[in-house]
């Protein structure tokens, strides 16, 4: 289990830099768009969307850019949310932890984490999709990303900054049944290979979900 105060203070860091590298990336992921452009569809009435480790806000500028203008980004990195803030002026961020979200229950229409729980062990999964599904109404739907696998990376250096932060890799299966426990029906399961020379090179997931009650 990775000690929360590592990755705040990875990303509290590398904040500037990590947006120069990935503040653009959208641009050369059409799989990614195309999700993020239909989820914002189907969510544009129904109330407010939760970005949820939203890093310099690039997914989170893109679903306000698509219509849904009622959304707030959160990120764990106090640094992390000041960039977004300073990128994006007209949208809102705030610090938050998707561990514990300071959020009353049945806030939010709808959520995105896309690679946003990639620090997590899947103890910390299911603390996360329990809180997540705590914060969404009644039918809310819930889309993220991760990485396909069952491997753990370490980096010491990140961005050219001394830190202490681990990615972990999940295999699909194992998600699906934490999010079935968890309360979450299954909307769509998508599997990919990576963008040649734009991605880390391995497959990629995403799943979109709603809760149950």
């Amino acid at each position: 289990m990775q000690e929360q105060n590592n990755i705040i203070d990875c990303y509290n860091q590398i904040a500037k830099k990590y947006a120069d590298k990935f503040i653009e990336e959208l641009n050369k992921k059409h799989l990614d768009r195309i999700l993020l452009k239909s989820f914002a569809n189907e969510n544009l009435n129904n109330g407010q969307l939760i970005d949820l480790g939203c890093g310099p806000g690039q997914t989170t500028k893109y679903l306000f850019d698509c219509g849904l203008t009622d959304l707030v980004g959160v990120d764990i990195s106090p640094s992390m949310v000041a960039v977004a803030k300073n990128i994006n002026p007209m949208v809102n961020f705030e610090t938050a932890n998707i561990l514990n979200l300071k959020y009353p229950g049945k806030t939010f229409g709808s959520a995105i984490a896309f690679y946003s729980i990639i620090h997590f062990d899947y103890e910390q999964l299911k603390i996360a999709f329990k809180e997540i599904k705590r914060i969404l109404k009644d039918n809310g739907q819930f889309l993220f990303s991760f990485h396909i696998g069952d491997n753990i990376i370490h980096l010491d250096d990140f961005l050219d900054h001394n830190v202490n932060i681990d990615f972990y890799f999940f295999e699909t299966n194992k998600i699906l049944d934490l999010l079935t426990e968890t309360g979450f029906g299954i909307i769509d399961t998508i599997e990919r290979q990576p963008y040649p020379g734009v991605e880390y090179p391995g497959k990629r997931a995403y799943i979109w979900t709603k809760t149950k009650y």
